[in-house]
């Protein structure tokens, strides 16, 4: 029989296409003939080299496909300069690096597989075995740049902010000028929280605008410890605020120094001595018994020292106003003051579930 009638036999043999009768004569053969026996399992090695090969060469094309379709390069040169988009990039193709991943792994198990199944030698495995490794190095290039875009890129861009205080357990009060042609807004806890909201109502003639939570996140708050004053309050009297004129609630201490604004006509707001900054504006404005009695506006004035605050019976027709149907229920106001009798220490401490920083985007 000569070599090539003997390889067709192997062949038809290993892929079952022999008769019952062939196959047993055949294997007969083999017992009876070592190098024979021998020519069947080095062809039936060779047959799966080959399969693994394809299988692999397969393998390989569908990285390169993932890898063409994330440049990488390109995307983190965009993405540095619009940060928005970093979210949606790792989310719509988190999957696919996943996959790259997962693939990668798989050839290198079946690489230590064949390699130990064949002479160290063959060329076409060693050659293989070096593309995988490309591939498999590309592809932890691959997610250290994503792992990279992700770090470095700012998440939380906000062009302005102020402060606002809660007046129920899902409105928060702040200024018309915090949030006057904002794209969007949002308020932070003092835990670095950040949830959304809507205008819900807003008086620019008084600066006073009242925001809604409506983000899903949000845990209503509980009932606010303090009230809401009507009546006016004395020349001299000690005040104090609460606002976010830097990362982190900041406490401004004073007193009212007049009971007008800008002058003896404007009655609408308060000038108080405090030492304070334009992201205090929209804070608290409350009296040693814990009432507020006003809202802080602290934009720039040609008065050098002055500051003022919205009067909080401006504020409380404001939520009287609040059109009924912007309403899942009518607005109910605290009616008792639970910081009155507690020291400046402790009524800061109470407070500071119930500030936020307003962001403006």
């Amino acid at each position: 029989m000569s070599d090539y009638q003997l390889l067709d036999v192997i062949e038809r043999y290993l892929n079952g296409e022999l008769s019952q009768e062939e196959r047993i004569k055949f294997e007969l053969l083999r017992k009876e003939n070592a190098d024979i026996d021998n020519r069947v399992t080095e062809h039936q090695q060779f047959a799966e080299a080959l399969k693994h090969y394809a299988d692999r060469v397969e393998l390989e094309q569908r990285l390169n496909a993932i890898h063409a379709e994330i440049d990488v390069h390109t995307l983190k040169e965009d993405l540095m300069v619009h940060p928005s988009w970093i979210v949606q990039l790792w989310r719509h193709h988190h999957s696919k690096i996943s996959v790259a991943a997962t693939v990668a792994l798989f050839v290198m198990v079946s690489i230590m597989y064949v390699a130990g199944s064949f002479n160290s030698s063959d060329k076409d495995v060693q050659q293989l075995k070096r593309k995988v490794d490309r591939l498999d190095q590309s592809n932890k290039t691959l997610n250290r740049s994503i792992h990279d875009i992700k770090k470095d890129a700012p998440v939380d861009k906000y062009s302005f902010n102020g402060t606002g205080f809660a007046i129920s357990s899902n409105l928060i009060v702040t200024n018309y000028h915090v949030i006057d042609g904002a794209n969007a807004v949002s308020v932070q806890n003092a835990d670095g929280k950040s949830f959304k909201v809507e205008v819900l109502y807003s008086e620019p003639q008084n600066d006073i605008a009242i925001l809604k939570v409506v983000d899903t996140g949000f845990s209503s708050l509980a009932t606010v410890p303090y009230t809401f004053k009507r009546a006016g309050s004395e020349l001299g009297e000690d005040v104090y605020t609460l606002g976010y004129s830097s990362d982190s609630p900041v406490v401004g201490e004073g007193y009212l120094s007049s009971e007008n604004g800008i002058n003896s006509n404007d009655s609408v707001h308060y000038r108080v001595s405090i030492p304070m900054n334009p992201g205090n504006s929209g804070g608290p404005l409350i009296d040693n018994k814990g009432n507020v009695i006003g809202i802080v506006n602290a934009k720039q004035t040609q008065i050098e020292g002055a500051h003022f605050a919205v009067k909080s019976g401006y504020l409380l027709d404001a939520i009287r106003h609040i059109p009924a149907d912007s309403l899942s229920r009518r607005v109910s106001l605290n009616k008792k003051n639970t910081l009155a009798g507690l020291s400046k220490k402790q009524q800061f401490k109470k407070l500071n579930d119930y500030i936020f920083m307003v962001k403006v985007y």
